[in-house]
């Protein structure tokens, strides 16, 4: 009687066990299938020469103006292939809410297509439908135009994001992300870009000429997964995201600002004090990736030395900075300018080849906002330096002033078959 009862409480367990295994919810695991980023055409080229000629020939601007906007692009790094929307090629540069509305249409619907096109993907599988472009807010939304160029189901959930400037990218792979764990075997279409036609400056503030230099034309749409069964193709795995946001600081606030002038022209303001505002916030965010990321033994290093600075004991030598090149082997910093890229470069002690994506994609292509870490994920994977295990930081910084970090991790990747058209010739 004993033996029976022991043999029916064993069953029990078993039967308990098999079912809890059954019940459990699965962590919910995000992929990135496939990502794409737009190519313009050679008529859409910017020469230094063509730059300084236009802004010579623009009567709306006096010479000193005019002096420090060729200064700038001197200094910039760029070379002659960078892009823009052929409405800021026109003399004098005209800004058209339909000439705004064809870039969009330009430059979206093209890296879109193509994406689906790549991963075999037909518009009505999307479920999930996410794009951030920051000044340009047409009505209907830039989601519907997708929807309605697509002729995607009526049930997709869609979501337009503005005014977030160049970290905008990782926003919407968060939000994406949190979407897709929450409507489980799932695909989300990811759309970032920035619409220039429309922000031409034309006044005499030297903070809000800058943005007329650096900023050029480009897209990325990436396709994102929770279907399990996606594993088996998808290119990566999404490992950590996070974001900091200093908006409740003013300078912090305040030092990349869309306003109008004393001559009430409207135009972007980028404060003196961005490299020393994206320093801070890239610490903030770089503490937080740290506590998931780095190797125990760096963490404690760290914490360490932040102990030993405290109490100040010896001739401490500073807070030490984590060694980032244990955790990732791939960087892809915003592009948002020589000096950011270097700031960051030096602080995180890395190499030469550990910032030439960054810095190839601002020579190439300028700073092209939100899009930039997916040309540099682009210059990764055209020179075949991708390898499956291998995890890579996606490090955007933005207005707000926000800095967002995402790390992905490789799992199965192309021999160099589908090497990114984006980056054919310009190796």
């Amino acid at each position: 009687m004993e033996t029976i009862s022991d043999t029916v409480f064993l069953m029990l367990i078993y039967a308990a066990t098999v079912l809890y295994l059954l019940l459990r919810k699965k962590r919910a695991v995000v992929y990135l299938l496939d990502f794409t980023c737009y190519r313009a055409s050679d008529s859409h080229r910017l020469p230094t020469s063509m730059f300084c000629e236009y802004v010579h020939l623009d009567d709306r601007m006096d010479e000193e103006a005019k002096a420090l906007q060729v200064k700038i692009l001197e200094r910039s790094g760029y070379s002659e292939e960078t892009h823009v929307p052929p409405s800021l090629k026109e003399l004098p540069v005209m800004c058209r809410y339909s000439s705004a509305r064809e870039e969009a249409s330009m430059v979206i619907f093209s890296a879109v297509e193509d994406l689906l096109k790549r991963a075999s993907t037909s518009p009505r599988a999307i479920d999930i439908l996410i794009i951030n472009n920051s000044l340009f807010t047409p009505v209907p939304s830039l989601t519907a135009m997708v929807i309605n160029r697509f002729n995607m189901r009526s049930n997709v959930m869609s979501f337009n994001l503005s005014g977030m400037g160049c970290s905008a990218g990782i926003v919407s792979v968060s939000l994406a992300s949190d979407l897709l764990k929450v409507h489980r075997n799932s695909l989300a279409l990811v759309v970032s870009t920035e619409v220039l036609t429309g922000n031409w400056y034309t006044g005499k503030n030297k903070s809000m000429l800058i943005s007329n230099c650096l900023f050029r034309m480009g897209c990325a749409a990436v396709l994102m997964s929770s279907q399990d069964q996606d594993k088996r193709k998808a290119k990566y795995e999404l490992k950590h995201l996070v974001r900091t946001n200093r908006s409740g600081n003013n300078q912090s606030y305040t030092c990349v600002y869309q306003d109008e002038d004393s001559e009430n022209k409207m135009g972007i303001l980028l404060s003196k004090t961005l490299v020393t505002v994206a320093g801070d916030a890239l610490k903030t965010n770089m503490a937080s990736l740290g506590r998931q990321a780095l190797p125990l033994s760096e963490q404690i290093r760290y914490i360490w030395s932040l102990v030993m600075q405290r109490i100040k004991v010896g001739r401490t030598r500073g807070i030490y900075v984590p060694d980032f090149r244990r955790a990732f082997e791939h960087f892809c910093i915003h592009a948002g300018g020589k000096a950011v890229i270097e700031a960051i470069e030096k602080s995180l002690k890395l190499s030469h080849q550990d910032v030439e994506a960054s810095k190839m994609t601002l020579s190439k292509f300028g700073n092209t906002s939100s899009s930039s870490i997916w040309y540099e994920l682009a210059y990764i994977e055209a020179r075949r330096r991708m390898k499956v295990g291998d995890t890579v930081w996606q490090i955007a910084l933005g207005s707000g002033f926000k800095c967002n970090s995402a790390v992905w991790k490789c799992i199965n990747i192309s021999t160099g078959s589908e090497m990114q058209k984006v980056w054919e010739g310009k190796l």
